[in-house]
């Protein structure tokens, strides 16, 4: 695995770590980043780049000469979603200074960066999760099919009933994460690809965690191409019916033992 991280200054704590998972995000990776550093935030952009072949690390490493606090984390190949969040969690959490939020973002513009903030507000309000929200009140999603939308909204409606927590976006993939449900929760995160958005969720809901969300406007992408592949598709609905399953057995199990023991 190779690291850049020349341009990081372990020395100084700040407030924010961004995750920005990437590949083939050259149309679109200097824009982000450009808009994330107007922020008045004291913070770290970390760019989790499969090495990709359309040269999006080349333009992250012009970009650290201009921004210091912009670091690129380059894997070997293109291993999933999933992996790609969790390494950026062990990295940041491995650093001499950490941050106190943890935020995860789509690279192609479908997530506003201005939005940040209004997400940190109800982060310091003492919640561990903070989801941008697609389909809450005041949520909105641009560009989509209204195929593309139902199925959406139905995959959500389902996921809700599974995790057992009262929100209506369990998968977008823009939020605030407090660095200590990070810190609890890693070593038990094993998502490979976009099912990590269902798991951090689970997780929350077994360890208690406090969970909100907030209304964002989510535009599809104009420039690129989605990556989202038929294999991850499938990852992600074979863990969705193994959490389905296993929320059966639990319920199964409770039920004995209520009767059993009252």
């Amino acid at each position: 695995m190779k690291l850049n991280s020349s341009k990081m200054n372990d020395k100084d704590d700040y407030y924010l770590a961004v995750i920005l998972p990437t590949y083939c995000e050259a149309e679109n990776i200097e824009k982000i980043i450009s808009a994330i550093e107007k922020l008045d935030v004291n913070q770290k952009i970390f760019v989790v780049d499969d090495s990709s072949p359309d040269g999006t690390g080349n333009i992250v490493k012009r970009l650290q000469e201009t921004y210091s606090n912009v670091v690129l984390l380059s894997r070997r190949y293109k291993a999933g979603l999933g992996t790609a969040i969790t390494y950026g969690f062990h990295f940041i959490l491995s650093q001499p200074s950490l941050p106190k939020y943890i935020v995860t973002m789509d690279a192609d513009g479908s997530h506003n960066p201005n939005d940040i903030p209004k997400l940190l507000q109800q982060a310091n309000r003492g919640y561990d999760i903070v989801i941008g929200s697609r389909y809450c009140k005041g949520g909105k999603v641009k560009g989509w099919s209204l195929t593309r939308l139902i199925i959406s909204k139905v995959a959500n409606k389902l996921t809700a009933k599974l995790v057992g927590l009262p929100l209506s976006d369990f998968t977008s993939g823009f939020r605030v994460y407090s660095r200590e449900y990070v810190e609890d929760v890693l070593p038990k995160l094993h998502s490979q690809t976009y099912e990590i958005q269902i798991e951090t969720l689970r997780q929350a809901r077994v360890n208690n965690a406090k969970v909100t969300e907030t209304p964002i406007t989510f535009v599809n992408r104009k420039k690129g191409k989605s990556k989202l592949t038929k294999n991850e598709i499938i990852s992600f609905l074979v863990y969705t019916l193994k959490t389905a399953i296993k929320e059966l057995k639990n319920s199964f199990w409770r039920r004995i033992l209520v009767r059993r023991f009252g």
